[in-house]
């Protein structure tokens, strides 16, 4: 029987930083499944650009803020594709921005349910897939430098929630890893991706520049470098890890 290839599933991969992830991962070895909310045309975009790089893609619809999609997801995935033996949590949202006393209960839940409840559901799935095939999984959630930062007069509900998975990130890799799981975090900096627009401020790069020690926004490449990486061999030693990927940030 043939070797298959190692697979992974990516939230929020039809753009930004889980696009860029999925055509490193690709690079690197990887089928890759591509979660998407709405655009499905970006997403069979990203599978094309998997596919480019010699690697087998397939496109799986799914919002991780309704918990019932995710089983889906990952069937989907390995039906496609074979076991998973990687995932990353990259779907996040912010809400406006703005201070706390404006930003509405619906909002917050909703954050929540997104960037917190839906990573920890997807690492459940995941680390049942992981034990039932005898795979020696990674998961990698993205979180935030708002966990560290705290976000002021911008988003701290977004960045509590951000703070919340980098707490379970560390907690849950220590459980798992006697089963030879390993489970990171990758805290990005601000980057050139459409998650300022959809906040309400497209003009924010510009804004929070000046503040960052390099003087510039990541590029979403340099993100998904960093995930990539902890996917990788490379960091075999790595577990419950929360890698800092913020300009000296």
């Amino acid at each position: 029987m043939a070797k298959r290839n190692p697979v992974v599933l990516i939230t929020g991969a039809s753009r930004g930083i889980g696009a860029a992830a999925a055509t490193l991962a690709a690079r690197d070895g990887f089928d890759v499944a591509i979660g998407y909310v709405k655009n499905g045309a970006a997403a069979q975009q990203v599978a094309e650009a998997v596919r480019r790089r010699g690697r087998q893609a397939t496109i799986v619809q799914g919002d991780v803020a309704r918990l019932e999609d995710i089983p889906r997801m990952f069937s989907h995935a390995e039906e496609q594709l074979g076991p998973i033996t990687a995932l990353v949590n990259n779907s996040g949202i912010t809400g406006p921005i703005g201070p706390f006393a404006r930003i509405d209960t619906a909002t917050i839940e909703q954050v929540f349910r997104v960037n917190v409840f839906g990573t920890m559901e997807c690492c459940r799935h995941a680390i049942e897939r992981f034990r039932r095939h005898g795979i020696p999984g990674v998961i990698v959630n993205v979180s935030s430098i708002a966990a560290r930062t705290g976000s002021p007069n911008e988003y701290v509900h977004y960045a509590a929630s951000k703070a919340a998975v980098e707490t379970f990130t560390v907690g849950l890799a220590r459980e798992v890893a006697e089963h030879g799981i390993r489970i990171c975090a990758v805290a990005p900096g601000s980057t050139l991706t459409d998650i300022h627009a959809t906040a309400g401020e497209p003009d924010r790069p510009q804004r929070v520049a000046p503040r960052i020690p390099m003087g510039r926004l990541a590029q979403p490449e340099e993100i998904a470098e960093t995930i990539t990486w902890l996917l990788s061999p490379a960091a075999s030693y790595l577990t419950g890890t929360v890698v800092n990927c913020a300009g000296g940030v």
